[in-house]
């Protein structure tokens, strides 16, 4: 199984250390033909990358695609839900410059209210040490996903699991009807072997992705794919490979 893309990236416009230039050319030398800049999105905390900045990604990306013929560069995000209607922090004037849209749970992320604050940070920590809890907070955070999606024109659910306890079937059902991507991270470990074993069981497609913070790391994907192939998984299921 070989990735042709990296579809999940980022540079020093959120909390990367190279630049968009830099994530291209690396990922020129590893052989993809495919790259998508996706920092964070303005509504984390410290990381989210600058709303006035935008539009200079839009034109550097612009500029760079006309540069480098033989790679597509893709400028997206990796937003934030923000609410558990299923909001994230883009509004419609950032979505007019994005080519693909991620979004994904992130520690750090300021919700719109204090009832969702409270689901977010509250019942997520004391389920940990509550399973009648845990199943409370797993149910919000699965229907806020899935609000989500029906929401918006999302890409790709990014590292589900890795933050908040998710419902992976009834995320993955959704997804399939909507014809929205889970990853798995080869950074975070998620979809866990587990969780995309029980994803699998819907008609659902993935993506692996490095997650990449560094340049050296853009197409760094082996630990993704060896989770799918000892899932069972084949190439015809995942976006961004081929045998």
């Amino acid at each position: 199984m070989k990735i042709y893309a990296d579809y999940h990236t980022h540079t020093v416009y959120s909390h990367g250390k190279g630049t968009i230039r830099e994530n291209v050319e690396s990922a020129i030398k590893k052989g993809l033909k495919e790259i998508a800049i996706t920092d964070h999105g303005p509504g984390h905390i410290g990381f989210g990358v600058k709303k006035s900045k935008i539009k200079e990604m839009r034109r550097e990306i612009d500029k760079l695609n006309k540069e480098y013929q033989n790679i597509k560069i893709l400028m997206g995000l990796e937003c934030n839900i923000i609410s558990y209607d299923g909001e994230v922090d883009v509004d419609d004037e950032i979505l007019e410059h994005l080519d693909i849209l991620l979004v994904g749970f992130h520690m750090g992320a300021k919700f719109n209210t204090l009832k969702d604050n409270y689901r977010m940070y509250v019942l997520n920590y004391i389920g940990k040490f509550s399973k009648t809890i845990d199943k409370k907070a797993r149910y919000f955070n699965t229907s806020a996903l899935i609000k989500a999606i029906k929401r918006y024109d999302i890409y790709l659910i990014t590292h589900p699991g890795a933050k908040v306890n998710i419902d992976t079937r009834e995320l993955a059902k959704a997804a399939a009807k909507e014809g929205t991507a889970l990853e798995i991270n080869s950074s975070h470990g998620h979809l866990s072997l587990e969780y995309l074993k029980i994803a699998m069981k819907e008609d659902v497609k993935f993506i692996i992705s490095s997650d990449a913070h560094t340049p050296e790391d853009v197409g760094n994907v082996e630990s993704g794919i060896d989770r799918a192939v000892k899932a069972g998984l084949t190439s015809e299921r995942i976006i961004n490979a081929v045998e």
